[in-house]
C-alpha cells in the first residue's frame, strides 16, 4: 500500500507513489493536452487585442514608462483569465464534492453561489448515488494516472440503440442503475476532448484512494460530464462504445508525451559534416 502524490514537472502534472518517487507518470490531462488546439492561438490573440483596445489610453501611458512591462501585461491577458477561472473552478469542485458527500452547504459568496444552487438542482433532478470521489485512476499498463471527480450510479432507461433516458424515480418501471465516471466542467464550453479524459479514467488498471489502498478498476457503463456554469447545468453522456474509441486516441497521445519527454532528444545524431570557413594559406602565413 503506497500513497500517491503529484507535482508539476516541466509545466505539466505528474503522479508518483511515495515509495517510488523516480517512477513518474504523466497526468491524464497532460496527455490530453497533446491534442492540437489551433483555436487557442486565435483566442490568445483576441484576448490580448481586446485588452489593448479596451485600455488603449492607459496602455500608451504604460508604454511610455515601461515598454517591456506593457508588452508582458498585454501578452499575459489570456494566461491571467485562465488562472482566475481555474481558481473559481477549484473552489466550485471542492464545493461539489462536499455536497455530494452529504454536507449541508449554506449560501456562498457571490461568485460561488450560482454554482452551489445549480449543483443542488442537479442533485435533486438526477438523484445520483456517490460511490467514490477524488480518487486516483492509475495505469501501469500504459503509464498514466489522474484524479477523477466522481464515480456515480444514476438510474436510466436503456433504449434499443444503447442510449439512455434519465429515470431517477423509475417511473417507467424499466430503469436500471448504471455506473459512470463523472467529471464536473465549469468552463464556458465543453469540448469533445473530454471523452479522452473520461476514457482514460475508465480504462485505467486500478483505483488508489488517499490512504494508498488499491483495487481493480471496475467496468463502467459509460461516463457523464456535468457542465455547470452560473447560468445553468447540463448532464452530457459519453457512452461505452465512444469511450473505447476515445481510449484508442488517448493511447496515441500517450506516445506523443513520450516523444516530447524523451524520444525527440535521441533521434538526431551528431552532424556528419558541417559548413566550415576554410582558412587559406595566405591567412595562416599572415
Amino acid at each position: 500500500m503506497a500513497k500517491v502524490q503529484n507535482d508539476e514537472k516541466g509545466g505539466s502534472r505528474v503522479y508518483f507513489k511515495v515509495t517510488d518517487p523516480e517512477n513518474r507518470y504523466p497526468s491524464v490531462t497532460a496527455v490530453v493536452d497533446m491534442l492540437p488546439k489551433k483555436f487557442l492561438q486565435r483566442w490568445n490573440a483576441n484576448m490580448a487585442a481586446d485588452l489593448a483596445l479596451d485600455s488603449i489610453d492607459y496602455l500608451q501611458r504604460m508604454v511610455d514608462r515601461d515598454r517591456v512591462g506593457a508588452k508582458k501585461w498585454v501578452a499575459g491577458a489570456a494566461w491571467r483569465y485562465t488562472r482566475d477561472r481555474a481558481g473559481i473552478g477549484s473552489k466550485a469542485h471542492d464545493l461539489f464534492e462536499r455536497m455530494m458527500r452529504g454536507q449541508q452547504i449554506r449560501r456562498q459568496s457571490m461568485d460561488l453561489e450560482p454554482y452551489r444552487a445549480n449543483f443542488r438542482e442537479f442533485m435533486d433532478v438526477v438523484k445520483p448515488v456517490l460511490v467514490r470521489a477524488e480518487d486516483v485512476a492509475w495505469s501501469d499498463t500504459y503509464g498514466y494516472a489522474g484524479s477523477f471527480d466522481a464515480w456515480l450510479q444514476i438510474r436510466v432507461v436503456v433504449l434499443d440503440d444503447g442510449t439512455w433516458v434519465l429515470d431517477p424515480d423509475n417511473d417507467s418501471g424499466q430503469a436500471v442503475w448504471v455506473h459512470v465516471i463523472a467529471d464536473w466542467k465549469t468552463s464556458k464550453s465543453v469540448w469533445p476532448s473530454v471523452a479522452l479524459q473520461m476514457a482514460a479514467y475508465a480504462h485505467a488498471d486500478k483505483i488508489i484512494d488517499p490512504d494508498g489502498t488499491e483495487e481493480p478498476m471496475p467496468s463502467f457503463d459509460g461516463a457523464v460530464v456535468l457542465h455547470i456554469t452560473p447560468e445553468g447545468w447540463s448532464l452530457i453522456p459519453v457512452y461505452a462504445p465512444e469511450m473505447r474509441t476515445a481510449f484508442g486516441v488517448f493511447l496515441h497521445l500517450r506516445k506523443t508525451v513520450e516523444w516530447e519527454r524523451t524520444t525527440q532528444r535521441k533521434v538526431l545524431g551528431k552532424p556528419l559534416a558541417t559548413s566550415k570557413r576554410v582558412t587559406t594559406g595566405t591567412e595562416r602565413r599572415g
